[in-house]
Formats: structure tokens, sequence, C-alpha cells
């Protein structure tokens, strides 16, 4: 293959003698071999963007825990717990996910506003590094539930440390008026409260502030508020033994520039050991930064259709598939798998399902027509994690791309799929 013109930003998706590749393979004969949509995946790129952690983690006592919310996918998992990687769950079926692909419970951190009962026994049955407890109240209810299974469950506090993220409101969770963590004044009280219950070991403190940020600022920000927190609570008695500063970093969608995650950790570093604490174990939790633009959507074009107002290019992926755009109204960038000549026309990509909100790009120029193949760029994160069968839509295929070679990680979802489940009067479907 010759004439290799990597997208910006994906240096793993290039196109090559005018066709869209995934590392050394055609996305066209993909879409022939497993139909669209079609979700695919560049191991490559996932590997290089953890790389660029464990860089800046070099020389340090660090745990770097996949935020799997991201993509939950097991291939996608498999590719990272074989890397080494711990895991940031939030649920317990995101457990049973991690613990099916082999992972070691002993990285497995467990985040989450609504932890239930059923899942902090799982978590202590498996055996997991540490509960991110989130409220006053679940502090009690995990201390019963441990006492209750003859254990004791290690944890952290997530502090809420009311910096601003500069991010989408829904993504942000570090401001006073989210749902996350503990009020910053409230933490030291609450940590020696936590100290004083029979069935908690106290082990960290964790704070995380959002997601796709792109700017160092506020984690410099964050780092210094929970610093000045932990001389606090260790004032108090509370010894701290690890910090986690949780994920949120960013990535290229349309032409931001996040900071290169060894060159921001860095910094962080720097800031640690300016303060006296760069000796402590660190955690920390990516998630869309290691998955999301090593993912791409394919998707067909089935009509376009022109309009006095706007011009519409309908294809065969929706926002059951893609639901960043109608969610968040997310920028995601949108290119043929061939590139026609000629003039292109600007459309408005949108999806099958019934809902003006399901629409995937808007004001898009492209020289398309019914039947061209379409990548939507930067699915790897929040995409196929979120994705549903509104309108009894099957879920997409799902295949990881290493080299020349490639693995099926998902099949179609079929409508015998959606069925098993359900009943009528009675009697399955």
């Amino acid at each position: 293959m010759t004439n290799a013109s990597p997208l910006p930003g994906h240096p793993h998706i290039a196109h090559r003698d005018g066709a869209l590749h995934v590392e050394g393979l055609g996305l066209e004969a993909l879409a022939r071999e497993h139909g669209t949509p079609l979700f695919v995946y560049s191991k490559q790129w996932m590997l290089d963007a953890l790389a660029a952690y464990q860089r800046g983690f070099e020389g340090r006592s660090a745990l770097i825990c996949y935020a799997m919310k991201a993509n939950s996918s097991l291939g996608v998992l498999r590719v990272f717990a074989e890397a080494g990687c711990g895991f940031d769950i939030v649920s317990g079926g995101e457990l049973a996910r991690v613990l099916a692909v082999g992972a070691d419970p002993a990285k497995i951190i467990f985040s989450g506003v609504g932890k239930t009962r059923a899942e902090m026994r799982q978590a202590l049955a498996a055996g997991i590094a540490c509960f991110n407890v989130e409220s006053e109240a679940e502090l009690d209810v995990l201390n019963e539930v441990a006492l209750a299974e003859g254990r004791r469950a290690p944890i952290s506090i997530r502090i809420n440390p009311n910096v601003d993220p500069k991010t989408h409101p829904y993504i942000s969770t570090g401001l006073k008026g989210n749902k996350f963590g503990i009020a910053h004044d409230r933490a030291v009280e609450a940590y020696r409260h936590a100290a004083k219950l029979p069935g908690l070991e106290v082990v960290g403190i964790d704070c995380h502030i959002g997601s796709q940020i792109t700017e160092a600022s506020p984690y410099l920000d964050a780092c210094d508020r929970v610093l000045d927190l932990v001389e606090a609570i260790e004032a108090a008695g509370v010894p701290i033994h690890h910090l986690d500063f949780g994920g949120g970093l960013g990535i290229d969608y349309n032409g931001e520039v996040p900071p290169k995650a060894d060159a921001l950790w860095q910094q962080l570093l720097a800031r640690l050991d300016a303060r006296g604490f760069g000796q402590r174990k660190l955690v920390i939790e990516p998630g869309r930064s290691l998955v999301g633009n090593a993912g791409v959507c394919v998707t067909e074009v089935l009509y376009t259709k022109p309009g006095e107002d706007k011009n519409f290019c309908i294809v065969d992926a929706a926002m059951n598939d893609l639901p960043r755009p109608a969610m968040y109204q997310a920028f995601q960038k949108i290119v043929p798998l061939r590139i026609r000549a000629g003039d292109a026309p600007t459309y408005d990509v949108v999806g099958p399902v019934c809902e003006s909100g399901d629409w995937i790009g808007r004001d898009r120029a492209l020289n398309v027509v019914a039947g061209d193949l379409l990548a939507v760029l930067s699915a790897g994160a929040y995409c196929m994690s979120m994705a549903s069968n509104y309108n009894t839509r099957g879920r997409a295929a799902e295949v990881l791309v290493s080299g020349r070679s490639a693995t099926l990680i998902r099949r179609r979802e079929t409508m015998e799929d959606q069925l098993r489940s359900e009943q009528i009067e009675g009697r399955s479907a």
C-alpha cells in the first residue's frame, strides 16, 4: 500500500491508495464481511495511548486503571488486562466483565455514587483494591455490609474539590453542584468518621473533576486542593496511603489539543514533589483518552434527501449506535471511505431513528450517493458502551484490528437476541 495519508489525531487511520484503512486493513472489506453499522478499533492506538501514561509514571509507584465505562467490550478489556492495567468500575456488571477477561481483582477500583449492597458484597468477595466512596451515607452502609461478610473494606473517599474542568456540563463532575463525591469542607470530618468504623480500612483519597478536559490547569488546581486536604486529614490522625487523581483527559474530536498524557502527569508529579508527596502511591483512571480515537463507526449512506432549508444524508447508523451527538451536541468527524472528486454539498448526516434528535453530524460537506460508506471518527469511547435497542434496532458488530489481522469481538445482535428475555402472556416470546 502506498500514498498513505493519516487522518489528523488518528495516526493508525489513513487513506491509502484512496481507501480508508485502520492499521493494515481496509474498512470497505471489513464492512462487506461484517455489515454496517460496524465499529472498528485499532489495537495499536490503544497501546500507544497507554504507553504515554506509562512513560509519564516511569520510576513511580502508580496504578493505571482503565475507566471501562468508556468502552466495556470484552475484546477491548482484554487488550488492557494483558497490558497490565487495572480497572475503574462503576457497577457490579462491570466487575463481572473485567473478571471475565482475567483482570487482577487487586487492581480494581470501584467508583460510583449508587453502589448497592449486593454490589458491595460482590466486590468484597472478589477482593478488589479499593472502594471510592462518594457519600457519608455510603460509608455507613459499606461498613455494615463488610462486617456482615466478616471483612474490612478498603476505601478512599472521593472529594468534590469545586474545580471547573471547563468541559460540557453533563460530563463535569467536580463542581459543588454535581452529584459526585463529598464536599471539600466535609472531607476531614468524613475521614474521621470512616477511621472509626470497624468494617472499613482507609487507604486513600480520590478526586475526579470531569471528562474531555483539554487544559492542564484544572488538574493542577484540583491537585493542590487534594494535597491541602491530605495534610489536614493526616493532621487529624488518619493516614492516607494513595492519591487517586481520576482521569478525564480529552482527545482530538475537532482540532482540540489536549496535553499529552506523559507531559501532563510530569507536571502533576512536579507539583507533588514540590509539596513532599512524590513518594506516595498514585492511582489514575483514564478512559476516553485510551480508546476514543482508536475507533471508527462505518455506516452506509441509504439516501440523500434535498430540502428547502437542509440537505439530509440518511445513513444506517443512528443515535442508538452513536448517542454522543444527541446527548451532548457532540462533534465527531465524518469522512468517506473513498474520496470522490467533484462538488461536495452540505448535509446534515442523520440516522433512521424516529426522532429529530437522531443526528450524527450537522452541516458536513460530503460528495456522496446512496451506497457509499462513511466513517464516523473518534467512536471508540462512549458509543458502543452507551448503545441501546431503541426502535428495536440491534447493536452493531465490533472488530479489533491488529496490523493486518482482524478479530470479531462482538457479533451483530439479532432479533432473536432481543426477544430472548421477553415473555408474552406467560410464555417465551
